[in-house]
């Protein structure tokens, strides 16, 4: 398969685990918020197909999400598509760029400044655009660090052992 195929193909793979891994947790109320289900396969599409089909992964997984099971909700879909965007671009180029030998120490440098890049991109459309006049500082580190703590640690665990097991698999 050539490379472009094959980075369509796991785009197309982490979009559908990015519309189907939510519903696991729907049942728990404000769930997304916490969790951050949605954020993981955006996350290791980065890694695995680079920063363009990152992005777009993380444009389609939210639309794909809201229409099919409408979350997340109209009101939150277009800062959920920029954040999402702005993890699966940083966390392809940061991957490319990035030039440290140890994948472990890699792994963590890329995801650490992917995920806070994604949240400071969120307080800033939220602050200039999405909730202007009634967004700030203190709103932003509630729902990006406090609420979302433990979907962080989630991401921190998880995410380095996956893409460490699915390079270690040549599936990346």
């Amino acid at each position: 398969m050539n490379s472009k195929t094959r980075r369509l193909v796991l785009t197309a793979l982490f979009i559908a685990i990015g519309v189907v891994l939510p519903q696991a947790f729907h049942a728990i109320p404000n769930a997304g918020s916490i969790f951050l289900p949605m954020h993981i396969p955006v996350l290791i599409a980065g890694f695995a197909v680079g920063p363009l089909f990152g992005a777009i992964c993380g444009i389609l997984t939210p639309i794909l999400s809201h229409l099919i099971f409408g979350m997340p909700p109209a009101m939150m879909l277009a800062q959920m598509i920029c954040e999402l965007a702005v993890y699966g671009f940083m966390t392809g180029l940061l991957n490319s760029l990035i030039k440290i030998k140890n994948p472990v120490v890699k792994n963590y440098a890329v995801l650490i400044l992917s995920m806070l890049s994604g949240r400071l991109a969120y307080g800033i459309l939220n602050a200039l655009i999405f909730k202007a006049g009634s967004y700030s500082l203190q709103a932003w580190l509630s729902a990006a660090f406090i609420t979302a703590l433990p979907g962080i640690a989630i991401q921190l665990i998880l995410i380095p052992i996956l893409v460490a097991r699915l390079r270690k698999a040549d599936l990346i």
